[in-house]
């Protein structure tokens, strides 16, 4: 069976952009949906509108594969899904380890979506005692002093970190250093890597603030909206609220 450790997925050398592969997994998630459904074809319309993407990028991002699809019949759903599957890198086994084996570490490890993805779980990693042999998701949890011997043994391309924000930079060197060419990064810091390792980051945080910002926009167009309604006296109204002194305006200007 082939390991991430011998092969490379052919994206970089095809020369497809970077955000074109962003794309590729939206586009597979949504295809294995229909294929699941047993749909034959696909048009590009349908296609983006489940993947969440407008159907003229869409058909852009195809013609980097070669994929043109048939006219007035749409894309073949089960040659996109191997054929997107095949750019990825899918079509062949990728073993990961995971490092800092907390909740979200267990939680990950106990993730199904995996092995249907390409993906195998080698080994569970951790640096407390106590969880050496402790099984989580049916593996024995491996204490991080053996980790460039697990990832040697297992031909790892792929480390996904999950400790807290202290321990990751050490861990991603050691990481580096055994060979793992790719890091996927759950803890809530920047680590630095050298060329020719690739980082993927997420931060549940950051993406909570995104959507806190969005949430607060969306109150301040209510509040605007509104005020609108009440019409314009009204606003005149309260622009012209005196304060505690007769003509002060209750709120000063900056």
């Amino acid at each position: 069976m082939a390991t991430g450790r011998t092969h490379r997925p052919a994206t970089r050398s095809r020369g497809i952009p970077e955000a074109t592969v962003a794309r590729l997994p939206l586009y597979l998630r949504a295809l294995t949906g229909l294929s699941e459904r047993s749909v034959p074809t696909v048009s590009s319309e349908e296609l983006a509108a489940a993947a969440g993407v407008n159907s003229a990028k869409l058909r852009k991002d195809f013609s980097y594969l070669g994929s043109y699809g048939t006219r007035g019949v749409g894309y073949d759903v089960e040659y996109l899904v191997y054929q997107i599957s095949r750019e990825l890198g899918l079509t062949q086994d990728w073993p990961v380890v995971i490092v800092g084996i907390g909740n979200l570490g267990a939680a990950l490890a106990n993730y199904g979506g995996f092995a249907s993805r390409g993906f195998r779980v080698a080994a569970l990693i951790d640096a407390d005692p106590a969880m050496a042999g402790k099984p989580v998701a049916g593996i024995p949890v491996q204490h991080s002093d053996d980790l460039e011997k697990i990832i040697e043994d297992n031909g790892v391309s792929i480390g996904v970190i999950a400790t807290p924000a202290g321990a990751a930079q050490p861990v991603c060197d050691r990481l580096v250093a055994a060979g793992v060419t790719s890091i996927l990064n759950f803890a809530p810091t920047v680590l630095t890597v050298p060329d020719g390792v690739d980082v993927r980051k997420v931060d549940l945080s950051i993406e909570l603030q995104i959507l806190a910002f969005h949430e607060q926009r969306k109150a301040g167009e209510e509040s605007a909206a509104a005020a609108d309604e009440r019409g314009p006296a009204a606003a005149r109204k309260e622009s012209t609220e005196q304060g505690p002194d007769g003509d002060v305006p209750a709120v000063m200007p900056a």
